[in-house]
């Protein structure tokens, strides 16, 4: 799983001298996502979105992120149709928050709200919310947005304490997932991380305990129990004319294939 700019373009700052005039359409289409195979993910979404993705673990040797697998080559999206709209149960909040993000200013002190100008629902036509009324004040729309966006951050803060957490407790072991095409071609998905079972099982009463406490074990749980979902994607991966095989050679919760650290 390669690392990804993912759909942001061109996101400037959002002023009401640049943006006075600026509509914003969204919910119309998710285009902009349909080359991304997976996007990060925060603790508080974990419950909605291990019930339609695989939950994994990305990142580097010093910090790691919870992100949601969506398809299994690096530009590919199999929740995404041909006309734009999502298909999977559930839109992961970074996916909710575009066309905005925060970006912080050259002391890193402050938090900025940004908009991607690329994308297609930006228009200064009137369709959609404005961002500022007449008087150049925010309007609802926009403060609504920052608020989603000030809360995204507050949870992504929660969510690195609890990937430090599974880095400090050695839990995390590097994955692949394998596919049995129709066809008899292999397909496979590297450069993430699941948690090992068995070192879970070995953490003492204390640890357990301040996992519990911080609702970080259910996480936990949920991040297992959806490694599921790699074997219901092989149904998604198109080989014509054969019809999809059946079966996955996939890891699952109970036996993930590993590599060497």
């Amino acid at each position: 799983m390669a690392t990804q700019l993912l759909f942001y373009e061109q996101a400037v700052p959002v002023t009401a001298k640049a943006h006075g005039d600026l509509s914003i359409r969204t919910g119309q289409t998710y285009r902009f996502a349909t080359k991304v195979n997976s996007v990060p993910l925060t603790a508080i979404e974990f419950s909605a979105a291990a019930a339609h993705y695989p939950i994994v673990f990305a990142g580097t040797a010093d910090k790691v992120m919870p992100a949601v697998i969506l398809g299994v080559k690096e530009s590919e999206n199999f929740y995404v149709d041909a006309e734009g709209k999502w298909t999977g149960g559930y839109i992961p909040a970074f996916v909710r928050r575009y066309p905005f993000v925060f970006a912080t200013d050259k002391d890193n002190a402050n938090f900025i709200l940004h908009v991607d100008e690329t994308f297609e629902g930006c228009n200064r036509d009137g369709k959609g919310e404005r961002l500022f009324d007449s008087d150049g004040n925010q309007t609802q729309y926009l403060q609504n947005m920052l608020r989603f966006l000030q809360e995204y951050q507050g949870q992504f803060r929660r969510t690195e304490a609890y990937c430090k957490r599974l880095m400090d407790l050695d839990l995390l072991q590097p994955m692949q997932a394998q596919f049995n095409l129709a066809d008899g071609a292999r397909r496979s998905l590297s450069g993430f991380m699941a948690i090992n079972r068995e070192k879970l099982r070995k953490l003492g009463d204390e640890d357990l305990r301040a996992m519990f406490d911080t609702d970080e074990l259910e996480c936990t749980f949920l991040h297992l129990h959806s490694m599921r979902h790699f074997n219901d994607m092989i149904g998604q991966i198109a080989v014509p004319p054969a019809p999809p095989a059946a079966e996955a050679a996939a890891p699952d919760a109970e036996t993930p294939e590993t590599e060497d650290a």
